[in-house]
């Protein structure tokens, strides 16, 4: 096959179509170095890279894990901290990176090819010639500070996670699955223990056995000028020659020539204790090895399997231990890509007490499936809906095939013929579907009920938190003692200079050698709007699409809004308002939402069960579900969602009225729906950036709020109550939840949102006559909610609250705050905060050198949000909340008292950084059509807003720039005009309360649980306890005949795989 540039060391391995998606895939390797090269040329605004080496280590030194930070620290040609992303920055791109247990990836985010064409040879010499000095080792990795305690970016990240209930069961189960001479046994990210003893000189020998060129593959997604690429790549391998170990010289291909990970011999069910004082509920991880990974035909009816068994409520698995026998409150199934793929099922929110009996009747179930006929009328619709959900993520996913793309370099022949007889296609679908039910029940045995597994137990343990926060101080005591007060000065004056080498200043020069990119190269995705109805009172359009909307049926008044693009699917919604809604009743819609799509329905006179709607349900959609409206920057109302192929677009508005109206209100399900979202709780508890965001959302939202009724924190007191009555009393809920229905689902409240090839759909508008037949069509559409309308008197008019919430499940801290802010997009300020904001958490920007390049957080970062009035600075997973937030408002205080200068470049910078966000916005043509939606309906901005704000953004001045920082940034660090929350360690907790304390604020030390809110439901003194007590009993019962059933199979553990 020619090369498409002759002169160029790069050949061309392969170049194909998938005959399912509108790309090109190509793939070149070096003839030179070995470097890999796969482009997926689509249309769009975005070019994104993925750059992948193979990396194997068998031990837990976190090797792989800090290269990844530490390549960002300099190369050979620019060996200064920050240049790459300050370069980035300026070429409206990010940068970014992930450690996976067998690769590394190195991100590259850009809008527009030029841009990227401009960053990629800078980027690859970080990559493969980065300056990996001893100073960067030292700030990024681990050291530890002036007052004793540890610290380090990649440190910070490992301690927040290190001794949580994942990563506990996961790191057990490695030791169990894996050999000592096999890589995926160990945790890539590093131990706290085996970081704190890392050497710069292990990291540099791991980078020179894996960091070569013939060990990476550059993948890259977006419309890309092939010619140019491969002459930047051609001068880029000139510059590295005599930097690598000889192209041709011996190199062992990670995985592909290590040892082959054995089968195991036996079945192991091993318990793992995790910290948490709320003992009630544990988890269970079961894993099994399935078919080789470059078995595309054994993979495919694999996850065929995974999505019968366990793919929603009508699934086996699911539906039996979580709807019906509710010893769960979730099955989930993933897949590892390994060369022996690795399943596993997770059993969320187990009984702590009934873990065994649980997962013994997991293996029983798998056995009575495989033993039994199978559906295979819905295992077939499962494969088609396989199918279809490919082609829709193609549409609908900005980097389509950048995963199976890195899988087949790690893994697979390195000429691309397995990639492309994997790719080019979807014929495995045909074969799948012609396989008899004895094939996939003798599938169900092999894989897993006959296969030998690995279980892992988690359960809570109260005595473990307490000792590891024991443990944890005495440490850090000991390490203060041994130190002592010379020794700290040692430390502080040793990070300090650390500090000052990497944080030499970037000479201006070599910033402004490289301009910003022109943005002719991003090319934006054009949608054509038309109304009909009500949106017409939004302006009459005059576009072909519009005249087409216009011939059938003008006079229908439901508020239907278009957007015409080219897809081969009808993205279906339904915007609801819910001002009508009741308060007390807010909560109560954490139920009905989560029942919608599993409850049953009535049809002409008869009932159809839930399992049977599920199942037609999937027959006919891609997608489909009712959430809040976040996604279109409402979380106020409720946007109902179903995704069909264009010709089901009639069918998905059918959908919508059987499921509002014809829903049962079945007290089964209810309960079932009640007792697991209630055994979720306190895994959520466990999480302490949710439980931030969940303190804070009861501070400053009112009562009347939907994102505050349906919280963790009103759900945990209110579903006990709803649980309570529908036992005692449950025509009183039905009648709420009908009550509910009549007021949500009235034609005032709706307003409808198509996306789709409107010219492949038939009657766009008359399609819906049915949907409104019988409906009050004369009433005024009701205005959308304002967010800012739900906030409460804390919200409006924050200062001077803080609160300090410890959690014991968690190792580090999280903190947020709060100020007023800009309510309007309209608002003259807006274009001076957006410029601030971008400029201060750009990466290597103000706060990221200040806050994560000293080791102080895994990072921060400003929020703008315009629906609320209010404006947010967060600390994410820092050893200590109140230093990073201190020195954050340091830095801020600096611009905004003209001690610090602000950078021309980074201004620059800052400013290609908003036209990233504009093109992250829109980057696939489902989401251009959401923005222009959001755009015109939800935000009721004209349709040059974008153009005219990028003109505002480049116009902005300094000294408004200044401005905002003093007036709306400033603020939200400030005690007098901020509120604050912090979720921490315990143990962190008596350090913080001073710190904060020292800054002006007043930290009230709270519990979770004295945040939270029943909203009058109430549940009789004892009857929470007592419900427990007598489900205890029933459990009880279920064991003995658990026990009684499975007592001749206990020695009979099957494996199951995902």
């Amino acid at each position: 096959m020619p090369s498409i540039a002759s002169q160029s060391s790069f050949k061309t391995l392969q170049r194909f179509s998938p005959d399912y998606a509108p790309c090109t895939i190509t793939k070149y390797e070096s003839e030179r170095t070995g470097m890999s090269v796969v482009v997926v040329d689509r249309e769009g605004p975005k070019v994104n890279g993925f750059f992948t080496l193979a990396t194997e280590i068998h031990d837990d030194s976190g090797a792989p894990h800090t290269l990844e930070h530490l390549c960002f620290m300099g190369s050979k040609t620019y060996r200064y901290k920050g240049v790459l992303d300050k370069l980035a920055t300026r070429a409206y791109s990010t940068t970014n990176a992930w450690t996976a247990t067998d690769h590394t990836a190195y991100t590259l985010d850009t809008a527009g090819w030029e841009g990227f064409a401009q960053i990629l040879p800078i980027y690859l010499e970080h990559v493969i010639v980065p300056t990996l000095t001893d100073a960067g080792c030292y700030t990024e990795v681990h050291h530890v500070d002036g007052e004793g305690h540890d610290a380090g970016v990649v440190y910070s990240e490992m301690q927040g996670v290190q001794n949580t209930q994942s990563e506990l069961m996961d790191l057990r189960a490695k030791r169990l699955l894996y050999p000592e001479n096999v890589g995926f046994r160990y945790e890539t990210g590093g131990m706290m223990e085996q970081l704190r003893v890392l050497t710069a000189d292990r990291i540099r020998k791991f980078h020179r056995d894996m960091y070569q060129p013939k060990n990476l593959c550059l993948v890259i997604v977006g419309q890309v000028d092939h010619a140019d690429l491969l002459h930047v790549l051609d001068n880029f391998e000139d510059s590295i020659l005599d930097d690598i170990p000889p192209p041709n010289g011996p190199f062992k291909r990670p995985w592909v020539d290590s040892d082959p990970t054995p089968l195991l011999e036996r079945s192991v069910v091993e318990t793992v204790n995790f910290p948490e004082e709320d003992e009630t509920s544990g988890e269970i991880a079961i894993m099994f090895f399935g078919p080789s990974c470059n078995d595309l035909l054994g993979a495919s009816a694999l996850n065929i399997l995974l999505v019968y068994l366990a793919g929603s409520s009508a699934s086996v698995l699911e539906n039996t231990l979580v709807e019906k026998e509710q010893v769960a409150s979730a099955v989930y199934y993933s897949i590892e890509i390994r060369p022996k793929i690795l399943v596993q099922f997770s059993l969320s929110s187990v009984a702590a007490d009934r873990l065994e009996d649980v997962e013994r009747r997991f293996f029983e179930l798998l056995r009575e499936t495989a033993a039994n006929p199978l559906d295979m009328i819905y295992l077939k619709d499962c494969i088609m809906r396989e199918r279809r959900m490919i082609k829709n993520s193609v549409e609908t996913s900005s980097t389509p095939f950048s995963e199976p793309i890195i899988y087949d370099f790690l893994f697979a022949e390195r000429d691309g013929s397995r990639l492309k007889a994997d790719l080019s296609n979807m014929k495995e679908f045909d074969i799948l579907a012609s396989w008899p039910e004895e094939k996939w029940q003798s599938l169900i045995n092999s894989w897993m009920a006959d296969a030998h597994h690995v279980t892992i137990l988690g359960k809570p343990s109260a005595i473990l938190s307490k000792k590891l926060k024991s443990e944890e101080k005495a440490r850090v005591e000991e390490q203060k003692k041994k130190l002592g007060p010379e020794g700290l000065k040692r430390m502080e004056k040793k990070l300090a200079d650390a500090k000052a080498e990497n944080d030499r200043e970037i000479p201006k020069g070599l910033l402004e050698h490289f301009p910003v990119p022109s943005t002719k190269s991003i090319h934006f995705i054009e949608t054509t709007t038309a109304r009909s109805g009500a949106a017409k009172q939004l302006g009459r359009l005059d576009n072909i699409i519009q005249r087409l909307v216009d011939s059938d049926n003008a006079e229908l008044p439901l508020f239907i809004h278009f957007e015409h693009v080219q897809s081969n699917f009808a993205h279906v919604s339904l915007i609801i308002s819910t001002e009508s809604v009741p308060i007390p009743l807010r909560p109560l819609l954490t139920i009905y939402l989560e029942n919608m799509f599993t409850t049953p329905i009535e049809r002409n006179g008869q009932r159809i069960e839930f399992e049977q709607v599920i199942k037609e349900l999937e027959k006919d959609t891609v997608d489909y579900g009712i959430s809040l409206g976040s996604a279109i920057g409402n979380p106020e109302v409720l946007v109902m969602r179903l995704s069909v192929e264009v010709e089901k677009y009639a069918s998905a508005i059918q959908w919508i009225k059987e499921l509002i109206w014809n829903g049962v209100f079945d007290l089964e399900r209810l309960s079932s729906t009640t007792v697991r979202l209630l055994a979720d709780i306190p895994e959520a508890k466990r999480s302490g950036s949710s439980m931030l965001d969940a303190v804070e959302e009861m501070v400053h939202s009112a009562p009347a709020s939907i994102v505050r009724a349906r919280s963790t924190l009103v759900n945990a007191l209110y579903l006990k109550g709803v649980r309570h009555r529908l036992k005692t009393d449950p025509d009183a809920i039905i009648n709420q939840l009908t009550e509910i229905r009549n007021k949500l689902f009235q034609f005032s409240n709706f307003r409808v949102a198509v996306v789709a090839n409107i010219e492949k759909v038939a009657k766009p508008v008359s399609s819906w006559e049915s949907f409104t037949a019988g409906l009050n069509t004369s009433k005024p559409l009701h205005p959308l909610e304002k967010r800012l309308s739900r906030i409460s008197e804390a919200g409006r008019n924050p200062g001077k609250l803080a609160y300090m919430v410890p959690l014991p499940t968690i190792d580090s801290s999280f903190a947020l705050s709060v100020a007023k802010g800009p309510s309007s997009l309209q608002d003259p300020r807006i274009p001076a905060l957006m410029v601030a904001l971008s400029y201060l958490d750009a990466v290597e920007g103000p706060m990221w050198v200040a806050v994560r390049g000293t080791g102080l957080a895994y990072g921060t970062s400003f929020t703008r949000h315009t629906d609320s009035g209010q404006i947010s600075y967060s600390v994410y997973r820092s050893p200590n909340a109140f230093k990073a937030f201190q020195i954050g408002r340091s830095v801020v205080e600096g611009f905004v008292k003209g001690q610090t200068e602000f950078d021309d470049l980074a201004l620059e910078g800052a400013i290609s950084s908003i036209v990233l966000s504009f093109a992250n916005s829109q980057a696939t043509i489902a989401a251009a059509a959401q923005m222009s939606f959001v755009r015109q309906v939800i935000r009721e901005l004209p349709e040059d807003w974008n153009e005219r704000m990028l003109e505002k953004v480049r116009a902005v001045e300094t000294e408004e720039i200044r401005t905002a920082m003093k007036d709306i940034v400033l603020p939200v660090l400030t005690a007098a005009t901020a509120n604050l929350v912090v979720t921490c360690a315990p143990v962190m907790e008596e350090e913080l309360v001073k710190g904060f304390q020292d800054m002006g604020f007043t930290p009230e030390v709270r519990s979770l649980a004295s945040f939270q809110d029943d909203y009058g439901m109430g549940v009789p003194e004892g009857a929470g306890i007592e419900d427990e007590d007598d489900e205890m009993e029933e459990e009880d019962e279920e064991e003995d005949d658990l026990d009684d059933d499975d007592e001749s199979d206990v020695g009979k553990m099957g494996t199951s795989c995902t």
